[in-house]
């Protein structure tokens, strides 16, 4: 059985992803070079955004924050109390590089290279937002949300949805609604498999107006959906020059590689850095069928920050858009 979850924009830990990578996009838009990294934390009404930068950028955050909260959905609003240390020399060099353990990995079982519950989890989630955002006839639809689908191999076995709603519609309307147009498009006939929406009955108040969210918090969500394994790194609120972030696109980015150009199912690549080097200390490849890819790995691709800086072309307020229904299988993006 494989089991995985996605979240909607609005659910409060993808919020303050959101937040903490529309920081890092604002930074690198005013000053390319910035070094950033920001945590992000809210709780009924109050939002913390904290981290240190070197940037010769200046703008408020507080206020981005605001902004990027109200974009969402949400109407009600938020208190954020700001405490962002700026560093201009022994940040910018001491962050270059981080002891940390990272996978990429890949599959043809997706056109996204992904795996099918992953892709399909993604789509539902996303659906709910873009109905919510585009629909009328789904407008008592609420930022909130969240989705967890059970499959075994190509087969649905459970499907739970959990999706904030305006306190004018009734559950069995919010029950049929979500089905009919929502899951049935993406998932097909979900005879014999359990069905759950909103199994505790209405949903009406969410957000960070009624919950606590916290960035980096989703990481399994964000990556391969806990079906591998994502290591010790954080993604959300790092400028792409952060060892963590820099190495995970090019870990999936060398995956990607080598199931086109091996003609293999699957392959998974593992990177371990130590503080202070460059180089990592461990580059490992596996196609699913056990073949040890890893000195193709190794004559390909430079792990080094700064060689994955100028090969995928990271310094660009891009991030935003890989804070919600996972950072990879996304068009346009320069690691896919």
């Amino acid at each position: 059985m494989k089991v995985v979850q996605a979240c909607t924009e609005g659910h409060p830990d993808k919020v303050c992803d959101q937040i903490a990578d529309a920081i890092v996009d604002e930074y690198l838009r005013r000053d390319p070079m910035s070094r950033v990294e920001i945590s992000v934390m809210g709780s009924h009404g109050m939002l913390t955004i904290g981290g240190c930068v070197a940037s010769e950028a200046d703008f408020d955050a507080g206020e981005l924050a605001r902004r990027v909260y109200h974009e969402i959905g949400y109407t009600d609003d938020i208190e954020p109390f700001v405490n962002i240390e700026t560093h201009r020399s022994t940040f910018a060099s001491s962050g270059t590089h981080s002891t940390m353990f990272v996978h990429g990995y890949a599959t043809r079982e997706t056109r996204e290279m992904l795996p099918t519950p992953v892709v399909f989890a993604n789509a539902i989630a996303r659906r709910l937002d873009e109905y919510r955002k585009n629909d009328p006839r789904f407008s008592w639809i609420r930022p909130d949300g969240k989705v967890q689908l059970i499959m075994n191999g190509e087969h649905v076995k459970a499907l739970t949805v959990l999706l904030q709603h305006d306190e004018s519609v009734d559950h069995r309307s919010v029950q049929g609604s979500v089905l009919e147009h929502i899951i049935e498009p993406i998932l097909g006939s979900l005879n014999g498999a359990f069905l759950s929406v909103n199994p505790v009955g209405h949903f009406r108040e969410g957000g960070l107006g009624h919950d606590t969210g916290a960035s980096n918090r989703k990481i399994g969500d964000d990556t391969y959906g806990h079906l591998i394994p994502f290591g010790s790194a954080k993604l959300s609120g790092l400028d792409p020059a952060r060892t963590e972030r820099a190495v995970a696109y090019l870990a999936r980015f060398a995956a990607k590689w080598i199931v086109q150009k091996e003609h293999v199912a699957n392959c998974l690549v593992r990177v371990a850095t130590s503080l202070g080097r460059a180089e990592p200390v461990l580059v490992e490849a596996k196609t699913g069928d056990g073949r040890d890819v890893s000195e193709l790995v190794k004559a390909e691709f430079d792990f080094r920050p700064d060689a994955i800086m100028e090969r995928l072309d990271l310094r660009k307020p891009i991030y935003r858009a890989t804070s919600t229904y996972g950072q990879f299988g996304k068009v346009g993006l320069p690691w896919e």
